[in-house]
């Protein structure tokens, strides 16, 4: 018995109400969006050698995700972009983060300084898939290089203890 076209019409229908009752649903179960309280003495800025301009590239392409600075973007707040977000933001600061950089041991400091280096000279950072909704997060290749040039530098330095 074959399917009339006002019957995958009904069904159709069905699908869209049962996906509208879900995406409706899903927006009450919202992550968390906290910038967690950071004491100022531990913050990169207070603990590195940051020229100006290094200083500038770190916050408009790094702190999203690596500090307890966090600007919420727009879709940030509508499911399931909101849990996405959330889960990157909370990885990246597990793995660095800029505001508590100065309870780091030095030794953790140098190997995040050279993987700073690494990921931004091989284009991992800023995180791809965040350049696309934050153009202004892209680095240029001159760009690149002073934050690798700059990483590597501040690297030796605590490195060798001066």
């Amino acid at each position: 018995m074959a399917t009339t076209d006002s019957g995958k019409k009904g069904v159709l229908k069905k699908v869209l109400v049962v996906l509208g009752i879900l995406a409706v649903v899903i927006q009450f179960f919202r992550p968390t969006y906290d910038n967690p309280v950071a004491d100022p003495s531990l913050a990169a800025a207070s603990t590195l050698q940051i020229p100006s301009r290094v200083a500038a590239m770190l916050r408009t392409s790094c702190y999203d995700c690596h500090s307890n600075e966090t600007r919420w973007p727009w879709y940030g707040y509508i499911a399931p972009a909101s849990w996405l977000l959330a889960r990157d933001i909370a990885e990246g600061r597990r793995r660095m983060n800029f505001s508590e950089w100065g309870g780091y041991a030095q030794s953790r400091q140098v190997s995040l300084l050279g993987n700073i280096a690494e990921e931004v000279s091989k284009e991992g950072m800023p995180y791809p898939p965040y350049l696309l909704l934050h153009a202004e997060a892209k680095l240029s290749q001159a760009d690149r290089d002073s934050l690798v040039a700059w990483a590597n530098d501040e690297q030796d330095r605590l490195f060798s203890g001066d």
